[in-house]
């Protein structure tokens, strides 16, 4: 045993002496370069490539990294044994992700691709303006030569794609306001979010089937035609104005909408917005895949039609007219106060629909909503501006049987054939709105046969009232039209009565004049 010991104790100074030999001999330039030779060596026969995507980049997070991790996270969650899980901020949903130092195979248009997740220790840091994390994370992704320039050109746009629409589906949608008089939050931004958490969709929404399916085709064609709108030369935007009387569910149909393409909502409020300029930089921060909504566009500011203005000039000229109309206190948006309110103009607010800056970001869609299409400017409404014009109409019996789905449970054929001809008859008559008869089956869900009955009372009284009110309005105009005839004619003649006695009058003055004389 003190043999063995011995022996290992020689040994052992034998490969100390070797190493400082070593040391000695070769030293650590010629090293790194004796090592770096034979990689090179190594990678010139090997048919692979090795790239090295960290987590950040300098002192910046990688983007790619967090695509590439998003990317995985859909086929690791079936194909993995060891995962990872993570939730992100504003996210209901769980991530899944590779473990530390573990690989998976992709593929990619027939090709094959290996993903190794990377994770080491970093070294100590003695001072940072930015402190790094303790670990050092990265892919490294390994290809084959021959399928280089498919994979740098096509395979890393794809997984950025990829990765943008697994993080909106993920992400809770946010509904933003523009702050009170264009403050900033913390974070520098002009808008103020909250989560969007409207459970309106197409299949609840109380409104003919058939327009309800022309507005979902034309939103995925929106959606999908990135390629078509490049090739066209047209920004990837587009407007839609929803109109109709209060009730009708145009908020509805925005919420709708946004459900239907996980976009973000951006509520514009423009009493809030005073100049064209803090317009533009509001667009500015707005993100892609998003709807931005002006309500009531009528109220909000003066917009008022250019042609009733200038046709109620009078005797003036034309020129004059449309002058003193862009000089109007009403096409600046002033309320009254000088300088007091706010003075976007109709050009500001059409360059925002439709000039350069509304291309400034792209697959976005403007909604306007207005109770009275007539009040607005014909340059607002024009194709470019507001695309699709939607009609938000009274209830109708599509739209009633929605509604009694929703409410009642009511599935087709459920309804009796009797009350169903009834409800067709009297609701063109009625003219409710969804939300009144909304209102009145909330009142009786529980009891669907009393609720039915209510309802169709209510529609029968409507459609009464409203027809007395007719007869009435009818009857009151002929009423007032006689009158004015009556008032009119015995004035006419009156006048010209007046006119002789004045006449004769006149002549019997003179008369007497010859008499005396």
């Amino acid at each position: 045993m003190k043999e063995y010991w011995t022996s290992l104790a020689s040994l052992l100074g034998v490969l100390a002496f070797c190493q400082s030999l070593l040391q000695t001999v070769f030293p650590p330039e010629l090293r790194f370069a004796f090592l770096k030779l034979a990689s090179k060596i190594f990678h010139w026969f090997s048919s692979y490539y090795y790239f090295d995507i960290t987590e950040i980049d300098g002192v910046n997070t990688n983007e790619l990294y967090n695509a590439v991790q998003l990317y995985l996270s859909a086929t690791v969650s079936i194909t993995g044994t060891r995962l990872s899980l993570t939730r992100a901020l504003n996210s209901s949903a769980i991530t899944f992700g590779l473990s530390n130092n573990d690989c998976m195979v992709d593929t990619f248009n027939g090709v094959t691709v290996l993903w190794e997740h990377v994770v080491t220790q970093r070294q100590s840091q003695t001072f940072s303006w930015r402190p790094l994390p303790e670990e050092k994370r990265g892919f490294t992704l390994r290809i084959k030569k021959k399928d280089k320039f498919l994979i740098l050109n096509s395979y890393l746009d794809f997984i950025m794609d990829k990765a943008n629409d697994i993080r909106r589906k993920n992400q809770d949608r946010l509904l933003y306001t523009n702050s009170r008089g264009g403050s900033l939050d913390s974070r520098g931004h002009p808008w103020e979010s909250v989560p969007f958490k409207h459970p309106s969709t197409f299949d609840t929404l109380a409104m003919d089937p058939k327009v309800k399916q022309e507005i979902m085709d034309d939103l995925k064609d929106f959606a999908n035609g990135q390629s078509f709108y490049q090739k066209t030369g047209r920004a990837w935007k587009r407007g839609y104005l929803l109109y109709g009387p209060p009730g009708t569910g145009k908020s509805s149909m925005i919420a709708a909408m946004a459900n239907f393409l996980g976009y973000d909502i951006y509520d514009l409020e423009l009493t809030e917005v005073h100049t064209n300029s803090e317009l533009r930089k509001l667009l500015m921060k707005t993100s892609s895949k998003s709807i931005i909504v002006i309500e009531d566009i009528d109220c909000s500011i003066t917009l008022t039609n250019r042609k009733k203005n200038n046709g109620g000039g009078g005797g003036g000229g034309g020129g004059a007219a449309m002058r003193t109309y862009y000089d109007s206190p009403e096409m600046r948006g002033v309320s009254g106060e000088e300088g007091g309110g706010n003075s976007i103009t109709l050009s500001g607010l059409l360059n925002f629909t439709d000039g350069l800056w509304s291309c400034c970001g792209s697959e976005r869609i403007f909604v306007f909503t207005t109770n009275h299409i007539e009040k607005l400017d014909p340059a607002l409404l024009r194709s470019g501006r507001m695309d699709m014009h939607i009609f938000m109409s009274h209830c109708s019996f599509p739209a009633l049987k929605i509604l009694l789905k929703n409410y009642l449970g009511f599935e087709e054929g459920d309804l009796d054939e009797q009350i169903a001809k009834e409800f067709e008859e009297v609701l063109d008559k009625a003219g409710m709105t969804p939300a009144d008869v909304s209102e009145a089956l909330i009142k009786n869900r529980r009891d669907k046969d009393k609720a039915v009955r209510e309802l169709l009372e209510v529609l029968k009284m409507k459609a009464e009232n409203k027809n007395k009110k007719s007869n009435a309005g009818s009857a009151e105009e002929e009423e007032e039209e006689h009158e004015k005839r009556a008032l009119e004619s015995p004035k006419v003649e009156g006048c010209d009565f007046e006119e002789e006695d004045n006449s004769c009058k006149k002549g019997d003055g003179d008369d007497d004049e010859k008499i005396e004389k």
